[in-house]
């Protein structure tokens, strides 16, 4: 491998864990209330609660299969007895499915950002940087899954170069070359993936890192009185907390 090749499969990654990391931390620290979304719905909602859950649904679907089929060998789905050609069928078809709709709920998301008024007042330069590589790093994936299905180029089997690749990258033992022999469209893919990654703590995007957890162990909710007297019929009213009956 020459220095480029270097840079981009043995140093880049790094980069971008490391981007990815410290920039959360960094954000979680000194930026914590810009943590946000800055959710849109109150301007328009109807286009919103479609291309919402489309968007979110396929992007689970998306990243769970990057990570079984990335982080998962292929001799431990040849052990329990799935086979090479049912893995990459199912592989090519949920894959598939799930990109597609992903696409669609980003292609409709960025349509009502742009066309409605008060919606694209709200956005930064930042979002619309945000929206190039999210856009751009889908696109390259659908172009590695037909290149993966043999619809452009040859048919590539990943699980022998990029996954073995990124466990290489995760046990700190690079193997660049790896990435070398797969097809254009996988490394194209990679590289715009870890560049989303870098910029990714410093985008909306934290917003997926997040979750009201404490909302499901609040404490009930409260209604006291100003009327000391309470009203005509009710108990004497008590101080301190008190379970609501449902």
């Amino acid at each position: 491998m020459n220095s480029t090749d270097i840079l981009l499969w043995a140093v880049l990654p790094y980069i971008a864990i490391s981007s990815f990391v410290i920039g959360l931390i960094w954000r979680f620290k000194y930026d914590k209330f810009n943590w946000t979304t800055r959710s849109s719905q109150i301007y328009e909602g109807k286009l919103l609660s479609i291309a919402g859950p489309l968007f979110h649904l396929g992007l689970f679907a998306v990243i769970g299969g990057h990570v079984v089929g990335l982080l998962v060998p292929q001799d431990f789905t040849d052990s329990v007895g799935l086979s090479h050609q049912a893995y990459h069928l199912g592989a090519i078809t949920m894959g598939g499915a799930a990109g597609f709709a992903t696409l669609i709920g980003i292609s409709l998301l960025i349509y009502r950002r742009r066309t409605t008024a008060m919606v694209f007042a709200q956005t930064t330069k930042n979002d619309k940087t945000m929206y190039i590589f999210l856009v751009a790093t889908l696109l390259a994936g659908s172009a590695a899954t037909l290149s993966s299905a043999g619809v452009i180029g040859g048919e590539h089997n990943y699980r022998e170069t990029v996954g073995p690749w990124v466990r290489s990258i995760l046990t700190l033992s690079p193997n660049g070359e790896l990435m070398m022999a797969s097809p254009i469209a996988f490394r194209v893919h990679a590289i715009i993936a870890m560049s989303l990654f870098i910029i990714w703590p410093f985008t909306r995007l934290v917003h997926s890192l997040s979750a009201p957890v404490g909302y499901l162990f609040r404490p009930s909710i409260v209604y006291r009185t100003r009327d000391g007297r309470g009203i005509a019929g009710s108990r004497k009213a008590r101080q301190g907390w008190e379970r609501i009956k449902y």
